[in-house]
């Protein structure tokens, strides 16, 4: 289920005349029934809909004054976002002779033939207010305070996020909450602005357009509207012809593959960072520790500390957290039991709260490999929503792989990479003529629309991003590890790591120093083994330089390393 809350306004989409049907009262049940939130959005004041609307009770939440009041009708709860109207605002309307004048806990309210006079005032004290069209009337409001912000905080209230919300309204004052939602509608008689704006018009007005809508809802979901929510797709780049390919953030299940360092973590992170952007919710396992570094994501676990189930889910429960759960404290062979515990909960909370969005699974060869045998009791059906990055996709378990619609193929064997994946998954491959690798661009494969692979542009990440930044400061390079040995070959001391090698080189001898730091072996290094560039090109620069003392050089490269990686003392 994607949607999974209707937001409704109430004077001229909910209610006509000020009153709800029966028959609108028992669509919005339905809706209650099968499993969906509803929160009721009005300009009305509080105490004004408590005597009007008999029908509270239907709401898990109302969002009064246009955006200034939460108010929970099961307990009575009343959660004021913003101080009452100034005094010297009320005294300055009267005085102009302002009338009719309704004033709320929060909003004042007026005719709209009177804005002029009532911007005249505002101007002239000096006030943070704003003036809010509703048809034949305006509400004066302090800055921030709209529907959109009521709706964001009883969402939040909830647990929800705006990318499981269905919107419904006719009116100006409506067009602040229905760009939040995911889907905005627009009843029948609402203002031409508003239905321009709208994923779909309903054909009936007023509250028989919002029954329209529940029994649409309640039947498919709103799939006849996805095809209209364009602005909700994220980028991944462009073809060669200057096509952009775009991902639907629904719905989808992408593989990214190629070779060791090939740019499959950099690509990925590309896309987590538009997810984020966009107010999706993502979840990252991160086997290496590669995206802790990432802006607008709590990295939770190291070397020293796994990360628990009940700790991500708990983490999670807040629709603005993006997580990294870094495994470097699982042993290897222990992580598909690790993920088989966390997937089942992850999607408990998605048919729950519609979150995590979107699932990240780095090394995902070694999280689901092919030899699991857990994988149809602990994998659901549905599999949504999901980025698996790996280097060998014929390792991973086939039932996950069946699911994959997008596939981008990076680095120098595109054709190697998508023909395994072929061969596991026995979707035919046909690999166009002149389809040839170039180092700037990726391979595409849309699996589900019958396209044949093509060459993509990738769109760029925000900022550059240190890439295995965890392993190379932490962990354990192995073969790729630096070794001091000095000119004579006295010492064999290796540096598994950044962190390792920082220590080594603040307490070896001066002359084993100069003698890597001339061969320029520090700098080869960073290139070849961490793949820091960056890095690489700044030692070369110290290593050239004939002006510096040993212990210059030696301070110099350490500080580099510390401000790049952010080591711990």
């Amino acid at each position: 289920m994607r949607y999974l809350a209707l937001v409704t306004d109430y004077d001229g989409t909910l209610a006509p005349h000020g009153r709800i049907s029966e028959e609108t009262a028992r669509a919005i049940e339905r809706l209650r029934v099968s499993g969906r939130r509803v929160i009721l959005a009005t300009g009305r004041r509080l105490d004004d809909l408590i005597a009007i609307c008999p029908y509270l009770r239907l709401f898990d939440l109302v969002v009064a004054e246009n955006g200034g009041i939460i108010y929970d009708p099961s307990s009575r709860e009343e959660i004021r976002l913003a101080n009452p109207p100034p005094k010297k605002l009320l005294q300055g309307l009267r005085m102009r002779k302002i009338d009719p004048l309704e004033i709320g806990q929060i909003v004042i309210s007026t005719r709209a033939s009177h804005r002029a006079g009532v911007q005249d005032v505002i101007w002239e004290l000096g006030l943070e207010a704003q003036i809010i069209a509703n048809r034949d009337s305006v509400m004066v409001l302090p800055a921030g305070i709209n529907k959109a912000a009521g709706i964001g905080c009883a969402l939040r209230k909830l647990g929800l996020s705006r990318h499981e919300v269905v919107g419904i309204g006719d009116a100006e004052n409506d067009h602040s909450f229905l760009e939040l939602c995911e889907c905005p509608v627009a009843v029948a008689n609402a203002v031409p602005s508003l239905r321009e704006g709208a994923a779909f018009v309903t054909r009936a007005e007023n509250g028989d357009g919002v029954v329209e809508l529940i029994d649409e809802l309640i039947a498919n979901d709103l799939c006849l509207a996805e095809s209209k929510l364009q602005q909700h797709l994220i980028l991944l780049g462009t073809r060669s012809d200057g096509t952009v390919v775009h991902l639907p953030p629904y719905g989808q299940n992408m593989l990214v593959a190629g070779p060791s360092g090939s740019g499959k973590s950099t690509f990925a992170a590309g896309i987590i960072e538009r997810l984020i952007e966009k107010d999706y919710q993502v979840c990252i396992v991160d086997p290496e520790g590669d995206y802790g570094t990432l802006r607008d994501v709590v990295a939770l676990g190291n070397q020293w500390r796994a990360p628990g189930v009940d700790e991500i889910l708990s983490i999670l429960e807040d629709p603005k957290i993006n997580l990294s759960v870094n495994l470097l404290g699982i042993p290897l062979n222990d992580r598909p039991d690790f993920l088989a515990q966390l997937i089942p909960n992850l999607q408990a909370m998605r048919a729950r709260t519609g979150r995590p969005h979107w699932l990240v699974l780095d090394e995902a060869h070694h999280m689901l490999p092919d030899t699991w045998g857990h994988a149809e009791s602990t994998l659901p059906q549905q599999l949504g929503e999901i980025i698996l990055i790996t280097v060998h996709p014929d390792h991973v378990v086939p039932a996950v792989l069946a699911k994959i619609q997008v596939i981008v193929a990076i680095g120098h064997s595109p054709e190697k990479t998508l023909t395994k994946f072929s061969k596991a998954t026995g979707k035919a491959l046909m690999w166009p003529e002149g389809l040839s690798y170039h180092p700037d661009r990726v391979i595409t494969w849309l699996v589900r629309n019958g396209c044949p692979p093509f060459t993509m542009l990738p769109a760029q990440g925000r900022a550059e991003r240190i890439r295995h930044h965890r392993k190379y400061a932490e962990g354990d390079l192995r073969f790729h590890s630096f070794y001091f040995r000095g000119h004579d070959g006295r010492h064999n001391l290796k540096a598994q790591n950044l962190a390792i090698f920082c220590q080594i080189a603040q307490g070896i001898d001066q002359e084993t120093w100069m003698f890597h730091l001339h061969r320029g072996d520090y700098s080869r290094w960073f290139r070849h083994a961490v793949k820091d560039d960056f890095l690489a090109d700044e030692v070369d620069r110290i290593e050239r330089r004939t002006d510096l003392a040993p212990w210059q050089t030696r301070q110099m490269i350490i500080e580099l390393i510390h401000t790049r990686y952010t080591l711990a003392e």
